[in-house]
């Protein structure tokens, strides 16, 4: 095997921490034939393969390679999977998929000829993986990880442990943070700059926003064959949504706006949802789950909404939109002819700065359908 990939993989595994795991971590069939872990730039993806490696490569010997690296200008993934093979390797795991030109027909190549290797890769959120020269979704299994929870923050970044609690423990007044007094600082420390493991590391702003010009200007429009000049107005088109969350689209005036095709429009707004730029709140007029009728457009976190929005965040935007991204992530969030959200036939209203007297409470009123 090249020096040069174990000495990047030794590098990686060295810098890596497993005092905390996301809670993707359990969910992920790691001895699959194929798996994907798809999600949005910096929410952990390539430190959880990096995780289980470290604490799993005496039981096999395994391989992590990025497809970013120099190394694949020169050289193909088949060359490396194949001297993996030769070599005894069990897993191979590949980093950015996203980043190599020929993925899907590789990964397919490589399923196929080393039915006895087990390989994970990682990928863009905006990655589908039934596009492309060769369909894997019938070979690999994908999941999806989003950013950190307000517990797993508290885990992470204070050392404070809390259980997992369903929505209907939550209604009932069941959820107990017993070792910590007063969240609500806490809390608004996460609204802010809690959604990214990266916030560990600092400068968060800038960080930020450099994880939205990757994913503006290179991500989707490398995914979906766009010119850098479209890319500048996807771009321009986030600045205007995040100056105005949450959004009602009225694609005929965005257009004028944008400076492109209406027809073109709800195609910027998936990719950008897929990407992990947005959120598009749905009605339920299909009866499929994300296919719905858009009613609303917010950012897709907290995070964003502080970064992008500047003067423009408000306080009852901030409530729909943590609401709307962390409960999405479990269950089919659909919007409301009466009031902000519906979840399981439960209707409800999220309090902003004209709904309730107290600033720091999330009011709710629930009805039964």
């Amino acid at each position: 095997m090249d020096t040069s990939l174990i000495a990047f993989m030794e590098s990686q595994l060295e810098q890596t921490t497993s005092t905390f795991h996301r809670y993707m971590y359990p969910q992920i069939a790691w001895d699959s034939r194929m798996f994907g872990l798809i999600g949005p730039r910096g929410v952990g993806k390539s430190t959880m393969f990096l995780q289980y490696i470290k604490e799993h490569r005496h039981e096999k010997q395994m391989l992590y390679v990025s497809a970013e690296h120099i190394y694949f200008t020169t050289h193909t993934l088949i060359e490396v999977a194949d001297t993996f093979a030769i070599e005894g390797g069990q897993q191979l795991f590949i980093d950015e998929i996203h980043k190599y030109e020929n993925w899907s027909r590789e990964l397919k190549q490589i399923y196929d000829a080393h039915p006895e290797m087990k390989i994970g890769f990682t990928g863009s959120s905006v990655l589908d993986i039934s596009k492309g020269q060769s369909d894997l979704s019938r070979r690999a299994l994908i999941f999806t990880m989003q950013g950190l929870s307000f517990r797993e923050y508290l885990s992470m970044f204070h050392d404070i442990n809390v259980p997992v609690y369903a929505l209907d423990q939550i209604l009932h007044h069941e959820a107990r943070i017993q070792s910590l007094l007063h969240p609500i600082p806490l809390f608004r420390e996460y609204l802010q700059h809690g959604y990214y493991p990266f916030a560990a590391e600092g400068n968060f702003d800038m960080r930020l926003h450099q994880v939205v010009n990757q994913t503006m200007e290179v991500d989707i429009p490398q995914f979906a064959n766009m010119t850098p000049a479209t890319g500048r107005k996807l771009k321009k088109l986030l600045a205007v949504i995040a100056q105005s969350v949450p959004f009602k689209p009225v694609m005929d005036s965005l257009s004028t706006v944008i400076g492109t095709s209406r027809n073109v429009l709800p195609d910027y707004f998936l990719y950008m949802e897929q990407a992990g730029m947005i959120g598009q709140l749905r009605d339920n007029t299909s009866g499929i789950r994300g296919i719905g009728k858009v009613e609303e457009v917010y950012l897709d976190n907290t995070n964003l909404a502080y970064v992008l929005g500047g003067q423009a965040t408000d306080t009852g935007n901030i409530r729909e939109t943590f609401f709307y991204n962390q409960l999405r992530v479990t269950t089919n969030v659909i919007s409301s002819r009466i009031s902000d959200f519906t979840i399981d036939g439960k209707t409800f209203e999220v309090s902003g700065k004209k709904k309730a007297s107290d600033g720091d409470s999330f009011g709710r009123k629930l009805y039964k359908h």
